[in-house]
């Protein structure tokens, strides 16, 4: 007798197995992406690192050439002490030691920065000044003025005394019409603080130069913390000088960090170009007694490294 013929059963998946598939892909994902998550910061914070070292090379090539570092930013004063400008940075003048020389034959720096001649130049984004962490801005044009500006995440060290006060006085190596020589950093070029960064957490920041009349663009944080103990070019109203400028009163990337302040988006702390070129991380926790000594330059200080 022939029996009756057997039912194949379906090759494919029932609801529950197509559920527990998708289930387990969706534990997989959550298991990598933290882990790509931190290769990307890693690769950012590399990244950043080298950028910083490439600028301390041009400063080194800047100082062999002409004997002494850029200027923080240039400008005329006025009987009042206000900048007149025309208000070119430090990053500005590193151009041809960055390989920028065609930019750099672009700009008649004994003119304005919002000439429109400049208007070109002015808005050139660098990658060389951009840390991957943060934002693509891109161009921004500061507060109280029309001159747009590319966007940059690096700025040179003004010293522990307040900006605001004489920003031609900084007691660090870049200042209004600064000339520091290396033979001026009597504390040491390794334990010199000398560029450091600014993520636009807190505070927008160009390669071009201090705009004199702008206001820096504050962002959430900066905005979040007003503190009654600090000047004004700390939070509301600070002053163009901080586009290429900085002065660490709080440690790295503490909470109540102002426009002022040098803050990244870096877990580890912050990239700090040191005078000799080298390149470290400092973290959020240093002491501050050694963050506020490695920002001058012939204090005297006497500390140990924390990196």
């Amino acid at each position: 007798m022939v029996g009756a013929p057997n039912r194949c059963r379906s090759a494919g998946f029932t609801l529950i197995e197509l559920l527990v598939v998708i289930a387990i892909l969706a534990l997989l994902i959550g298991l990598l992406l933290p882990a790509v998550q931190k290769v990307r910061a890693a690769a950012a914070r590399l990244k950043c690192q080298n950028n910083l070292k490439q600028i301390g090379f041009a400063l080194h090539n800047y100082h062999d050439r002409l004997g002494q570092l850029p200027p923080g930013y240039i400008s005329a004063v006025n009987s009042a002490g206000a900048d007149l400008g025309p208000g070119w940075g430090w990053a500005a003048h590193l151009l041809p030691d960055l390989e920028q020389d065609n930019l750099f034959r672009q700009i008649q720096f004994n003119v304005a920065i919002g000439n429109p001649a400049h208007t070109t130049a002015r808005t050139q984004v660098l990658k060389v000044f951009l840390c991957p962490a943060d934002d693509d801005i891109g161009i921004f044009t500061p507060e109280k003025t029309g001159v747009s500006v590319a966007q940059a995440n690096y700025v040179g060290v003004f010293g522990t005394n307040d900006i605001g006060s004489n920003p031609g006085a900084g007691n660090g190596l870049f200042f209004r019409n600064s000339r520091i020589r290396f033979s001026d950093i009597t504390d040491g070029l390794s334990q010199t603080f000398a560029i450091g960064e600014r993520s636009s957490d807190v505070a927008l920041v160009t390669w071009v130069g201090a705009i004199p009349g702008a206001e820096v663009p504050l962002r959430r944080l900066s905005a979040d913390h007003d503190d009654d103990d600090h000047d004004h070019d700390h939070d509301h109203h600070a002053s163009h000088f901080l586009l290429v400028l900085g002065r660490g009163d709080h440690q790295p990337n503490a909470p109540e960090s102002h426009a002022d302040d040098f803050y990244s988006r870096h877990a580890l702390g912050l990239n700090c170009l040191f005078a000799d070129g080298s390149v470290h991380s400092i973290g959020n926790s240093i002491d501050p007694t050694v963050w506020y000594a490695i920002q001058t330059r012939s204090r005297g200080e006497v500390f140990t490294a924390a990196w």
